[in-house]
């Protein structure tokens, strides 16, 4: 079932982040990171099809549902697991 609502969950994030995108290279995104005090990330948009990725993306979908409370895609994880995930992502 999580699969089917994926690409809406995707969908949806690239057009909110649209209007969050300022300074930010084509082909990537900004994302904010953390669990009290939010930190801004920007990464490549190809993360947003890796599995553990998209385990991050369900989170902030459980937590916030489409209304993230930084304007753009925030995700709710310690800024060290958040690495952790991108620095695999980078290896690859």
């Amino acid at each position: 079932m999580l699969r089917a609502r994926l690409p809406s969950i995707i969908s949806n994030a690239k057009q909110m982040l649209k209007l969050h995108q300022k300074g930010v290279p084509k082909g990537h995104i900004a994302v904010y990171v953390g669990e009290t005090e939010m930190k801004r990330f920007v990464v490549p948009l190809t993360y947003l099809s890796h599995p553990s990725f998209q385990d991050l993306l369900r989170h902030a979908e459980e937590e916030f549902g489409f209304n993230h409370p930084m304007g753009g895609l925030t995700i709710p994880c310690k800024e060290e697991a958040f690495i952790n995930v991108t620095s695999q992502l980078n290896s690859f």
